[in-house]
């Protein structure tokens, strides 16, 4: 079992959920808020439901960047991307971030479009880029 601390409960230690419990400490490093984050956040695209990894919210409770985790053995490939484009289709994210704990990516709208980040913004340039 590990501790979630945005489920505020221990959950299985899959290991999905260790990437996802790594990455939140990522962002809680970047000076994200932990009140300001969630994980396996349920919506729906059309009539299909979906859950996110983690989803950070801007300070007026504002989805802000969706993250898709994945165990380490799943190459984060265009599967990837579009499960989480899902989501921004649903959210309407300024950032999009994808883990498998061995490579991360990092995207920043722009226009209709993503651009790739170099590295991961910290909490305060994600909201000014707003």
């Amino acid at each position: 079992m590990i501790w979630d601390p945005l489920r505020r409960k221990e959950v299985a230690a899959t290991p999905e959920e260790k990437v996802r419990q790594w990455f939140i400490g990522v962002l809680s490093g970047a000076g994200v808020p932990a009140g300001l984050m969630m994980s396996e956040v349920s919506m729906k695209f059309g009539e299909k439901a979906y859950r996110a990894d983690i989803l950070v919210y801007d300070r007026s409770g504002a989805p802000l960047a969706v993250v898709e985790c994945k165990r380490p053995s799943v190459k984060i490939d265009g599967r990837v991307a579009t499960q989480a484009l899902r989501y921004h289709a649903s959210l309407d994210v300024r950032y999009i971030m994808l883990t498998n704990g061995n490579n991360t990516y990092i995207y920043r709208r722009e226009g209709n479009g993503f651009s790739p980040c170099a590295d991961l913004p910290s909490y305060e340039e994600m909201l000014c880029l707003q």
